[in-house]
């Protein structure tokens, strides 16, 4: 099983000068399911080499197992330093794709064409995808084979409205996860704040928040063991 994890390469929360970028345990839980699964990793972002990480996901509330044990992995803390470049891949090399969050990717992937071409092109080959928190925002622009949107119609999740009121920053992201998702069309729906909840209609999967990453993690293994890719 070989697997594309897409990280952001986006590094400021808007023009208040405050560091963000992709959020640790979204990519640590999911990174040990894989590695677990037997899987071959890839790690890309838009810019390539070190992504930048949402300072916050590193502070001691916010460290799990997990983030521990991937900051003190010789090979994850390399392959993190040195993430291909999104345009250089092929969705063709890949049994799945898999987006963890953070807010970056409401700035650089949710408006990435590569990256949406990625994400059509593996669903209509018939292997999965998986994105979690804010992630599920990279599907803005992604559209089904007839120009609708892709989340149209479709059981979706993402990090909610409350959530991000929570946080207090409703009025400095782009965009807000729930908003966007309902207004494409899709079948949005929520666990309470910051309980994990995870959603898979087809190949197509979604996580509300970091708790949500591990499940959605093993939801993909799950559907590319059953041999759907």
């Amino acid at each position: 099983m070989k697997v594309l994890i897409v990280l952001t390469s986006h590094d400021e929360l808007g023009d208040t000068g405050v560091k963000t970028g992709f959020w640790l345990e979204e990519l640590a839980a999911p990174y040990y399911r894989f590695k677990e699964a037997g899987a071959q990793i890839t790690l890309a972002s838009p810019k390539g080499g070190q992504p930048p990480l949402d300072p916050k996901s590193n502070e001691p509330g916010f460290q799990t197992d997990d983030t521990r044990r991937f900051e003190a992995d010789p090979e994850a803390t390399e392959a993190l330093a040195n993430t291909v470049r999104l345009d250089s891949v092929s969705a063709g090399d890949f049994d799945a794709v898999f987006y963890p969050g953070g807010h970056g990717p409401l700035w650089d992937l949710a408006e990435d064409t590569v990256s949406a071409r990625l994400i059509e092109t593996t669903l209509r080959s018939g292997k999965p995808v998986g994105l979690v928190c804010h992630a599920p925002g990279v599907l803005r622009h992604t559209v089904n084979e007839d120009g609708t949107p892709l989340v149209a119609g479709r059981q979706v999740t993402g990090f909610a409205n409350s959530e991000e009121e929570a946080v207090q920053l409703t009025d400095i992201v782009p965009f807000l996860v729930e908003d966007e998702l309902t207004k494409l069309g899709g079948v949005y729906s929520k666990a309470g704040d910051w309980q994990p909840y995870v959603l898979k209609d087809g190949l197509l999967i979604t996580g509300q928040n970091p708790a949500s990453s591990a499940p959605a993690a093993d939801a993909l293994i799950e559907l590319v063991g059953k041999g759907t890719v």
